[in-house]
């Protein structure tokens, strides 16, 4: 009868196939595997003619190829009187994607299904790693991890990298690991578990693209970071602060209480980065995270939102705004990214019912000068804007001569505040952070003015007692010596 046969032919070692699946294998007269190169094919029985898909490894492009083509094939198969019966390597449904697949396209059909189960590659793994999967890891297919810039699990997670079939592919999983693992992370690959020859093999993360024993049934264990570094371990740090015997003064934080906390780490992020210091840089945004994560908390706690959807919001707005990364749009330069991404915003705000005015996206609460910043480039991108540096200046002496003019208190006010505008503009002409650059000034200011005290009191003069010509002096003197 049609109908299609899935048999799993276990991990390898003929001695571990199941009795159920020996019995449909000698039963048979054909049988169809994924490939020749499990050992297991060579101990089928004599009298079944095995059939293989090997040839389209040769001639597809890519695994996904090979694997739709498989699937085609074999419902073709199933779908003749005889059916078919198909073995893969391990259990059919784990980490087999013809077999998952097949399932799927079998049931939407309607045709017969039979699953006869094998051992998968993962008892042997465990056997030899020592290691026992509970209470929790991460499997990870090789291939998926190659293509990958970050690992998708918890470092605080032990994972199982399964498909290490070539150095090639070691070497991309290798680099992708790296972006959370040190260079000398001690891993293990497991190679031919469950075989006469099985060998385990303990090295750095960065050899393991060199290792010669590499092949079909190579598997890499990585084990888990400490518990602290992970995302997941940091959410629940801050649930259970927020917990009801968790810490009195974070339980009773709102979103309104925290606000100025959220600013002041803020400002401690950006305080880091003026001064380059990557280690500050570490504990301030490890702190502007505790902001993030609390305010989400107290949302879940509210039922407004939970950090999966913070999460999504944020991932398909920037897939969204990226089409000429995750799409088909071509780009020739920065400028023309910025132009599509307020052109997207734009059709966002239209289809939410929002106001569309150029300039309603920019912060209500930025500071002065980066809100000033903000404005002026956003009219630029649509064309209002000078065509070259001169008249940027021009206006800039202007607003300063009208500020000089200015013979009231209103007017000065007024007058200021256009030429701190046209100063701004001026920064943005020649690609300058106006708000970076005046903190920095502001930051030299004080490390001088710190230099002028010392100085002082190292003459036995208070700030008080000296008198101007000597803070000069001393100031002067900072300077030379920061230029020195």
């Amino acid at each position: 009868m049609p109908g299609l046969t899935l048999v799993g032919l276990g991990p390898g070692n003929p001695n571990q196939l199941t009795l159920e699946a020996w019995e449909v294998l000698r039963q048979a007269e054909e049988v169809y595997v994924r490939t020749h190169q499990h050992p297991t094919v060579e101990a089928l029985p004599v009298t079944v003619r095995v059939e293989s898909f090997d040839t389209l490894y040769e001639e597809a492009e890519t695994f996904e190829d090979v694997y739709q083509a498989i699937v085609e094939r074999v419902l073709e198969l199933a779908r003749r009187p005889e059916g078919v019966i198909y073995a893969v390597p391990g259990h059919p449904l784990v980490g087999e994607t013809t077999g998952r697949a097949l399932v799927e396209k079998a049931r939407e059909e309607g045709l017969p299904l039979r699953i006869v189960e094998g051992m998968s590659f993962l008892e042997p793994a465990f056997r030899a790693l020592g290691q026992d999967p509970f209470p929790r890891l991460a499997l990870v297919d090789a291939l998926e991890l190659a293509r990958r810039h970050v690992p998708p699990h918890p470092p605080d997670f032990p994972a199982l990298v399964v498909q290490l079939y070539a150095r090639h592919v070691a070497s991309n999983v290798k680099l992708c690991l790296m972006y959370h693992y040190p260079d000398e992370h001690p891993v293990v690959l497991v190679h031919r578990a469950g075989l006469p020859d099985e060998r385990v093999e303990a090295l750095p993360l960065y050899e393991i693209d060199r290792s010669p024993h590499i092949g079909v049934l190579t598997t890499l264990y990585v084990p888990p970071l400490d518990p602290e570094s992970s995302f997941e371990a940091f959410q629940e740090v801050i649930a259970r602060l927020r917990a009801p015997d968790g810490c009195p003064w974070d339980r009773k934080q709102t979103h309104r209480s925290l606000r100025p906390y959220l600013l002041e780490e803020a400002y401690e992020v950006l305080d880091a980065l003026d001064r380059d210091d990557p280690q500050a840089l570490k504990e301030e945004l490890g702190d502007l995270l505790l902001q993030i994560l609390m305010h989400t908390q107290i949302a879940t706690e509210l039922g407004e939102f939970t950090m999966p959807d913070v999460l999504r919001t944020i991932h398909r707005k920037m897939v969204r705004r990226h089409p000429h990364v995750f799409g088909d749009v071509h780009v020739d330069s920065a400028e023309e990214v910025l132009r599509n991404w307020e052109q997207i915003k734009r059709r966002e705000a239209k289809a939410q019912g929002k106001k569309q005015g150029l300039l309603e996206g920019v912060g209500k609460a930025l500071p002065a000068l980066a809100k000033a910043q903000a404005v002026q480039r956003k009219v630029a991108e649509v064309g209002f804007d000078w065509d070259r540096l001169e008249p940027v200046w021009e206006k800039l002496m202007e607003e300063l001569d009208e500020v000089r003019g200015a013979s009231t208190h209103e007017e000065r006010f007024r007058e200021l505040g256009d030429a701190f505008f046209a100063l701004v503009n001026l920064a943005r002409w020649y690609n300058v952070d106006a708000e970076s650059a005046l903190r920095e000034a502001v930051n030299r200011f004080i490390q001088r003015f710190r230099e002028v005290e010392r100085r002082l009191q190292a003459r036995g003069r208070s700030l008080e007692e000296a008198s101007l010509d000597e803070m000069d002096a001393a100031w002067e003197d900072a300077k030379r010596d920061e230029s020195g």
